[in-house]
């Protein structure tokens, strides 16, 4: 790995000064330079590499070359370059702005909207900059004052000096103010709408456009507080985390970091001069050798940019510089999707394991995978686009889907229900959404569900047996899912309780499914009663004195008990849970099988007897245990 110096993008706009040429020795003859792109992969101005192998290729070349790996692992995230770096030199005050958030941003202007940090680099005496409003006011208060150029009386005006770190969210209402040098580190947008510009015009000789209505939409009309606190970093949000380095050349001369494979390292070099050297890893190849031992003089002005997986690099000499890294977003929002035969519910689930939101489709199996992974993908994408949420925003996606899967490569090996065979699914649905996708078996998917969030999350150790058209189960263990050393999961409803018993759907027969299923309880019925009824109907018959529905009941209690205590005497879970339309019974089908467990559980009373208890998440399990793969 290499550490690459980059040559910015140049803007002349008509407030700014020529200090970054004259002070910071950007290459650039004009009469105006207002802002240098120094970290830049927008299309409307990109940042160059200048050294090495890739030099006059775009920072987005190189990084399609190297592939997105150089970002690191927690940028994958983003469905783009997920920031911009600028020097700003305002000679003249900055219009009075606002910037939408990721939502309105991306439905408005097809581009993330910005939140951004401004670190003072120097200021004139009595400087200052707009932040915010005085006081709150309301949506008709600021349309009129920008009708009646009286806006500037309620913003709030910051006075600034060297030094001072400023946090704008989106939705802030702000301008830089004459006389100000800044670095700003910024999403990855230009998205910026004016809503007052002292009446300037541009190089047309035309006042420049405002975006009144986009702004009224967009703005917080609520007075701010003036820095978000970071400590220990200079700034720290979802997008971006900044930290202040400095080097005096004499008694601090020397720093080294660390580059990591989770994310890049930007360094901007505010003052000084000095090396930056990296070491990255062995290859064997001649020109890739001769980088991985790279050391790259800095001066005042210069931007570095180092892959993630470099490893160890080394600053040295005198500096201020700004060091800019991804970290891992905080309270994060995941998809869990429960694929069935009939329909596939999706959900957003929250750091609290809540769901945000969710909506269920057909799934409608019998067309080609490919057409039904697509349905899937394109739901969950307009499920984050309904609350807001953009792609970016979303650290993965969780999958529960029938049948074998192949966890470790995401490849779903054989479903009879959906009627799957070797579909990479995880590689298929990332066509759709561009994050990280992790699958699982649906019953394990509920059984970590239920074990996360719902009637076992005060358990590390959760049986789930689910009753409804076939009998599935999850094992949890330690907290985690428990798959053995196969790709197939556990398979608890095909132990064999009868031998030679009732044909099975798996092909053999006596298994747990063909006689504790739901559609094992009605054969059941309709054979002792000639007519079809359903789970309700054969319990409701039994609670009303019906002998022959009571002896079917009693039957299949009997039979699922047996079932339970093997699982039991085999894993000693501290809990079982029961899910699926069956286990809506409640104590009618609990209070029993609690007595046939703590009498027939190897030893019984003496033994560490589980509880039994109904699942509580209903059809939610499987979308937010899907959510707890990632």
């Amino acid at each position: 790995m290499s550490v690459l110096k980059l040559k910015p993008s140049c803007k002349d706009y008509l407030w700014g000064g020529h200090r970054l040429a004259d002070e910071y020795g950007k290459d650039y003859d004009g009469d105006v330079l207002a802002e240098t792109w120094e970290l830049s992969c927008h299309p409307d101005g990109p940042s160059t590499i200048v050294n090495g192998r890739y030099a006059g290729k775009t920072l987005e070349q190189y990084i399609e070359e190297s592939g997105k790996e150089v970002l690191g692992t927690n940028c994958r995230r983003f469905r783009d370059f997920p920031i911009l770096i600028k020097f700003i030199d305002a000679k003249q005050n900055l219009s009075i702005q606002v910037h939408p958030d990721n939502r309105y941003a991306l439905k408005n202007e097809g581009q993330y909207g910005k939140t951004e940090m401004w670190y003072v680099m120097d200021a004139e005496k009595d400087a200052f900059l707009y932040y915010g409003f005085k006081t709150e006011i309301s949506k008709e208060e600021f349309a009129r004052r920008i009708q009646e150029d009286t806006l500037l009386e309620v913003l709030n005006a910051v006075p600034v000096q060297k030094g001072d770190v400023l946090f704008i969210e989106s939705g802030t209402i702000h301008a830089i103010g004459e006389g100000i040098l800044i670095a700003e580190i910024q999403q990855n947008s230009n998205v910026t709408y004016r809503v007052y510009d002292y009446g300037r015009v541009g190089k047309d000789g035309k006042k420049r456009d405002l975006h009144i209505e986009k702004a009224l939409a967009v703005t917080n009309r609520v007075p701010l507080i003036k820095s978000k606190s970071s400590y220990p970093h200079v700034a720290d949000c979802d997008y971006f985390t900044v930290d202040k380095l400095n080097l005096d050349g004499r008694m601090m001369r020397r720093m080294e970091g660390y580059v990591s494979e989770e994310s890049f390292v930007s360094i901007l070099i505010l003052d000084g001069e000095g090396t930056v050297s990296c070491r990255g890893q062995e290859t064997d190849d001649s020109q890739d050798r001769d980088a991985a031992d790279m050391k790259v003089t800095y001066k005042k002005g210069d931007s570095l940019f180092l892959p993630a997986g470099s490893g160890a690099y080394v600053i040295e000499g005198s500096c201020d510089a700004l060091i800019t890294t991804i970290r891992e977003k905080a309270a994060p929002v995941r998809i869990g999707i429960d694929i069935g035969g009939t329909d596939t519910k999706i959900g957003l689930v929250d750091v609290h394991q809540k769901l945000i939101d969710s909506v269920c489709i057909a799934t409608e199996a019998s067309r080609p995978a490919e057409e039904v992974i697509r349905t899937i993908g394109e739901a969950a994408a307009a499920l984050l686009e309904k609350n807001g949420i953009a792609m970016d925003q979303c650290v993965g996606a969780g999958i529960g889907v029938p049948g074998t899967v192949d966890r470790k490569k995401g490849i779903v090996r054989y479903s009879n229900n959906i009627r799957w065979e070797e579909i990479p699914l995880a590689q298929e649905i990332g066509k759709y959404l561009p994050i990280p996708v992790l699958i699982a078996n649906d019953a394990d998917c509920a059984a970590l569900g239920e074990a996360v969030a719902g009637g076992g999350k005060d358990c590390s150790d959760v049986v789930m047996l689910t009753l409804g058209t076939g009998v599935g189960g999850g094992i949890i263990l330690d907290g985690e899912i428990y798959e053995g050393r196969g790709i197939g999961g556990s398979e608890l409803g095909h132990m064999v309780i009868v031998e030679n018993g009732e044909p099975c759907t798996c092909g053999r027969r006596g298994c747990l499914e063909a006689y504790v299923s739901a559609t094992a309880l009605k054969r059941d019925a309709r054979r002792a009663a000639g007519r079809d009824l359903d789970p309700e109907e054969i319990f409701s018959l039994a609670d009303q004195g019906d002998s022959v529905m009571r002896a079917v009941v009693d039957a299949y209690i009997r039979r699922l008990g047996l079932g339970i205590v093997n699982i039991v005497n085999i894993f000693r879970p501290q809990l079982v849970l029961l899910g699926g339309g069956i286990s809506r019974q409640g104590e009618t089908l609990l209070a029993p099988l609690r007595e046939i467990v703590r009498k027939e559980c190897f030893g019984g009373e003496k033994g560490d007897v589980p509880a039994i208890e109904t699942a509580v998440l209903g059809n939610n399990a499987g979308m937010i245990g899907a959510a707890g793969l990632l």
